[in-house]
């Protein structure tokens, strides 16, 4: 696609276990469409990636070499306000289909995360933190941020199991201060902290106990929510015994609608459920992990890096804005190493807008010519856009695509 200054991306698909299987994944429907015999049926589509992350850049068709060999031979192509401040491309852009639940994790800060990658440089792997966002294309669930102290104090109430793991003192200080909002409960860390380096007898017993008893209720069609108990034999269900079970009670529980999305910075408890999403990250492997997974569990540092502020879950939506004069909706976060913008268009010519940053753009569904290239924008099609290079389309079938840069 030289001629219109825009390059097309082969991406690097990840089969991981937790991903949707055969055609329910969208990451598999999107690379299907290139290829009508990449999907097999029994096999696990979890995450499209697309960017120069050193682990799995993207292919550059029609270039023989990987996008990140690319920007390394042609680093203007980045822009110059991002190669200043970064030198690289400083976003991962992805696709996750997701089926069975993934970690109880958090990402730490620049300074932290300095500090673990120099202190266990074999476990934390770069000196970046990771930010992250997930915006929904198929209804997405996940748990993100500090429930209100009231609604955990109701769940402790109501479920003597989990009063137990967080011990009565722990209790009482907690009750002590569910006047507090959006602000930093110390009574908060102590419960969550009791839960997660809870003994591993302990948490079963307790688990064991609450599962028969939520078990039994279920059978005879109670009411399960004063126990959240359909989301708990879920995850019951993936990992038995897990600490992560009990984390239901202390952090939100959100359904994302499409179109919907959810801003994850550092610090901020966090698991994606299930569902399709698009997800933008700062170029890191930096998760800290203590529940929920056969990983690598590093309990004592997520439990002192924790952001301990209790919010509504509706308040853990990050919301867009519109863009004056496009067909544009910008999720802009408070950080420099991305945003992601949602172009949608019913039909005609279409300009998008140039910026100084290089850009990644995914195109979800419709279709389009590219002026300039022989080939058409379709679902699954990833560009390429150089600093302050044009994108223009002719518009056939009404488009829907996201693009991941830097609004430095």
């Amino acid at each position: 696609m030289s001629e219109s200054n825009v390059f097309q991306l082969q991406g690097a698909v990840q089969q991981y276990l937790w991903g949707k299987v055969g055609g329910e994944s969208m990451v598999a429907q999107l690379c299907s469409q290139s290829d009508a015999n990449f999907i097999i049926q029994d096999e696990p589509y979890a995450e499209l990636w697309m960017g120069a992350h050193p682990k799995a850049p993207s292919y550059v068709i029609g270039k023989q070499q990987t996008l990140l060999q690319f920007i390394n031979e042609n680093p203007t192509l980045l822009g110059e306000k991002v190669n200043s401040q970064f030198g690289s491309l400083p976003y991962l852009f992805k696709v996750l289909s997701v089926n069975k639940s993934l970690s109880i994790q958090a990402h730490p800060n620049k300074d932290l995360a300095q500090k673990l990658h120099k202190e266990f440089p074999d476990i934390y792997k770069d000196p970046n933190h990771k930010p992250e966002m997930a915006i929904a294309l198929t209804p997405f669930e996940a748990l993100c941020g500090f429930r209100p102290l009231d609604e955990i104090v109701d769940y402790i109430d109501n479920i003597p199991e989990l009063a137990t793991v967080v011990g009565e003192n722990a209790v009482a200080k907690l009750k002590s201060e569910t006047k507090l909002t959006n602000c930093i409960s110390s009574a908060l860390k102590e419960c969550f902290s009791n839960v997660i380096l809870c003994s591993k007898e302990v948490r079963e017993k307790q688990l064991s106990g609450l599962i028969s008893r939520v078990k039994e209720i279920s059978s005879e069609s109670g009411d399960l929510s004063a126990v959240n108990g359909e989301l708990l034999l879920k995850l019951y269900s993936q990992f038995p015994g897990d600490v992560g079970c009990f984390v239901i009670y202390f952090l939100n529980h959100i359904n994302l609608k499409p179109g919907e999305a959810l801003f994850l910075g550092a610090n901020v408890p966090h698991a994606y459920l299930y569902g399709d999403c698009i997800e933008c990250m700062a170029c890191s492997d930096n998760v800290v992990r203590a529940g929920l997974t056969p990983k690598l569990v590093d309990a004592t540092t997520l439990c002192e890096m924790l952001e301990y502020i209790p919010t509504a879950a509706s308040e853990r939506i990050f919301c867009p804005s519109a863009s004056p004069g496009t067909s544009e909706l910008v999720y802009n976060p408070p950080i420099d190493d991305f945003a992601v913008i949602k172009v949608e268009v019913q039909g005609g010519n279409y300009n998008f807008r140039t910026y100084e940053s290089a850009s990644i753009v995914l195109f979800i569904s419709g279709e389009a010519e590219v002026v300039g290239s022989p080939n058409p924008a379709k679902p699954g099609v990833i560009l390429f856009v150089p600093s302050n290079a044009k994108l223009e389309v002719k518009v056939t079938k009404p488009l829907v695509a996201y693009r991941a840069l830097c609004l430095l």
